[in-house]
C-alpha cells in the first residue's frame, strides 16, 4: 500500500529505499531520506501520514544520534509538531521523546532476550538506560533489582514515569547523572549482570563495567563491529573484547544485534568476568 502510494513521487528503488528507513514508534514516524530525495521531503512525509492512519507526525531525521545525551535533531515534515508518545512493546508501555532522549525500535529482539536471561533475585545496572525500556521489561517479568542510569536528565524523568506506567514484579531504581562516578559512588560490586548498551564507547567504559559487576558476574558487552562477511562480526566482536578487557572473561556468546550500515554491525558479546 505504502510504496503504491509513493510511486508518483519515487521511482521502484528509490521507494524500497526509503521504507528501510523509516521507524514507526507510536503515532510518530521517523524518517531518514537520501539527499537525492531532500527536495522531495515535503511530499514523502504528507504521503506517510496519509497512508499510515495512526500516525500523527512525520518527521525527517536531520543528524545522527550523537552527543552525551544521545539525541538527535528532527523536522516536522507533515502533521503535529510533537516529538513525544506513547509505544507499547511486549505487554509494557513507555512515554518516549523522539528528539530528546535516546530510543530505538529496532531493539526490540534484544530487549526480549535480556528480559528472558535475567532471574529472579537478580541485581542489574543498567549503564546507559535512556528512558528505561530494557530496565523495566525485565523487572515486568522477573523479581529483580535494576539500576537504571542515565546522564540525559529527560530520559531518567521518562525512566521514572514509566516506571510508574507498568506494574512490575521487579523494582527499578532510576539515577540520573555520569554513570562512571555512580558507580564509583553507589554500585561498586553490586551487580549480578551489567548492561552497556552504548556501542560507540564501550570500551571507554569497560573498567565501570567490571567495577560495577560482582565476580562472577555477566556483562553484556555491545559494540559496532565492521565485518566484510555478516558471519564473521560475531567472531570479530569477541576477538575485540579479548584484546580490550583487564580480567579473565569467559565467553558465553556473541551475535549480531543489528545492522547498522554496509558491512557494519552492531554486536553483543556476552561474557562471564572473573575478579
Amino acid at each position: 500500500m505504502l510504496k503504491k502510494s509513493l510511486e508518483s513521487i519515487l521511482t521502484p528503488q528509490e521507494s524500497d529505499e526509503l521504507i528501510s528507513a523509516f521507524d514507526q514508534i507510536g503515532q510518530i514516524i521517523i524518517v531518514r531520506i537520501p539527499d537525492s530525495l531532500l527536495p522531495k521531503k515535503k511530499l514523502i512525509g504528507e504521503t506517510l501520514l496519509n497512508e499510515v492512519k495512526i500516525v500523527k507526525s512525520v518527521f525527517y531525521q536531520a543528524s545522527p544520534v550523537e552527543g552525551d545525551f544521545r539525541t538527535r535533531n528532527l523536522e516536522i515534515l507533515a502533521g503535529e509538531d510533537n516529538t513525544e508518545t506513547e509505544y507499547k512493546e511486549f505487554g509494557c508501555r513507555f512515554t518516549v521523546d523522539v528528539a530528546n532522549a535516546f530510543f530505538s525500535p529496532r531493539l526490540s529482539t534484544e530487549r526480549e532476550r535480556i528480559a528472558n536471561l535475567i532471574q529472579d533475585g537478580e541485581t542489574m545496572v543498567n549503564m546507559f538506560a535512556g528512558v528505561g525500556m530494557f530496565s523495566i521489561m525485565a523487572a515486568k517479568r522477573k523479581k529483580c533489582t535494576v539500576y537504571s542510569l542515565d546522564i540525559n536528565p529527560i530520559a531518567s524523568k521518562l525512566c521514572e514515569k514509566n516506571i510508574e506506567l507498568n506494574k512490575l514484579a521487579g523494582n527499578v531504581i532510576s539515577i540520573n547523572g555520569d554513570t562512571s562516578k555512580i558507580i564509583d559512588e553507589q554500585l561498586e560490586n553490586k551487580a549480578d549482570r551489567t548492561l552497556m548498551l552504548l556501542p560507540e564507547r564501550s570500551d571507554e567504559f569497560l573498567d565501570s563495567a567490571i567495577k560495577t559487576t560482582k565476580d562472577g558476574g555477566i556483562i553484556h558487552y555491545y559494540s559496532h563491529m565492521h565485518a566484510d562477511k555478516k558471519s564473521d562480526a560475531g567472531k570479530l566482536s569477541e576477538e575485540h573484547y579479548l584484546e580490550v578487557t583487564p580480567v579473565k572473561s569467559e565467553i558465553l556468546t556473541s551475535k549480531i544485534v543489528r545492522p547498522v550500515g554496509p558491512r557494519y554491525y552492531q554486536t553483543v558479546v556476552d561474557v562471564k568476568i572473573s575478579k
